[in-house]
């Protein structure tokens, strides 16, 4: 008797745990979870916008990663016991210890018609308040510059709706014009102006403001609004009170930005507000990096760092769309001295450049470009040639 009842019961037992079994097997026949790998390191060292960390073996150059609390990096030094990263996000609750995780792509940034009108930081986030930015794609932050069998003639004029500039130092959509000049004589003035002429042009324009306080920036998204151009414009900002990387990253994430259009046979203008901020960001996160320091100790591939942003601007042939990238840097300069540094760089890479005199400000000669010291060395080309006939002769007197 006792031994039918533990057949019975063995037998019950096995049916029940087939039975569990056949429905584990079918529950993960469902499921069909996904297995995904990371590589995972720890942060050894926190400093002043910059970590060091260990522990990613296969990590590459200028990819992004993610410490724990979801802030983001740039690896920037690539070490055999160590990797420096660039903070884009505040360093203020990342402790030695911590998880960071590699992404396993470089930094890109959203770009599309959403961004019109709107305020973002180099990241693609909002700033003004309005929401999430809908937008159709990303674009790397970095990207090569068109090829040069790609490019077009500077042949169009961009009215800035400056006289003299339009008269003596014109400038043509796809070229490079500097604009620089000591603190204070109407810099980012003119580029403002230049961007509210273009209200009834169809050109998109980009500001692109680097390292400024946030007081002068928000003076600039009002005027604007003001004149009715905000519609068409993108603003990016990295203040002054952003981490150095973020300022780096800035303008070519503005550029990223207007390349999406210019793909579209679309007309852009970006100003840089301003390349000596930037290059004071870059020089920053450099020394703290210990990155070897060169004249003024900016390090020795600053030039390169503005030469690969600025070659992105041009006008592209009527097979790739006709599209054109028009870019305005501004530059400061100590003392009316054109032949330091970062001004000397600039001037090497642009097409012309536009002076403002601190001394004609001073008078009250408003704006305050001093013609002998400014050029524009494709825009004459685009010059109309009514316009030609009556400022050509303007120069010489």
């Amino acid at each position: 008797m006792n031994s039918e009842v533990s057949k019975l019961e063995s037998q019950e037992l096995k049916t029940f745990l087939d039975d569990t079994f056949d429905t584990m097997d079918k529950v993960l026949d469902e499921q069909n979870p996904e297995l995904r790998q990371y590589e995972v390191g720890q942060v050894e060292f926190v400093g002043r916008d910059i970590a060091r960390v260990s522990g990613l073996p296969h990590i590459r150059a200028e990819e992004l990663v993610r410490f724990a609390g979801n802030y983001m990096g740039l690896v920037f030094n690539i070490d055999p016991k160590e990797i420096g990263v660039v903070l884009l996000d505040p360093s203020e609750n990342l402790q030695v210890g911590s998880e960071v995780q590699r992404t396993k792509r470089v930094l890109d940034v959203p770009v599309g018609d959403g961004l019109l009108g709107r305020v973002v930081d180099p990241l693609g986030r909002p700033l003004d308040g309005l929401g999430e930015v809908n937008t159709v794609m990303r674009l790397p932050v970095e990207r090569p510059a068109p090829a040069v069998m790609d490019r077009a003639p500077v042949v169009v004029p961009l009215q800035t709706g400056i006289k003299v500039i339009d008269a003596l130092i014109p400038v043509g959509r796809g070229q490079r014009e500097l604009i620089l000049g000591d603190r204070m004589t109407g810099k980012t003035a003119i580029a403002v102006d230049t961007i509210i002429n273009q209200k009834e042009t169809g050109i998109i324009s980009i500001y692109c403001a680097t390292g400024k306080k946030s007081a002068d920036v928000a003076k600039v998204i009002a005027d604007l609004r003001d004149h009715g151009v905000m519609g068409s414009c993108i603003v990016v900002v990295a203040t002054g009170e952003d981490t150095p990387g973020l300022q780096f990253i800035a303008p070519y994430a503005a550029t990223s930005m207007g390349e999406y259009f210019v793909e579209q046979g679309r007309d852009v203008l970006i100003v840089y507000d301003d390349l000596t901020s930037h290059a004071r960001a870059y020089r920053e996160v450099s020394l703290l990096l210990r990155r070897p320091p060169g004249r003024e100790a900016f390090p020795g591939d600053i030039f390169y760092i503005h030469s690969r942003l600025l070659e992105r601007s041009t006008h592209m042939k009527p097979e790739l769309g006709g599209g054109s990238l028009t870019s305005l840097p501004i530059t400061e300069t100590e003392a009316q001295d054109m032949s330091s540094y970062i001004p000397t760089n600039l001037i090497s890479i642009t097409d012309g450049q536009i002076y403002l005199s601190p001394v004609l400000f001073s008078k009250g000669i408003l704006p305050a470009v001093d013609v002998g010291k400014s050029v524009s060395r494709v825009g004459g080309k685009t010059q109309l040639p009514a316009y030609r006939s009556v400022a050509g002769d303007l120069r010489l007197s």
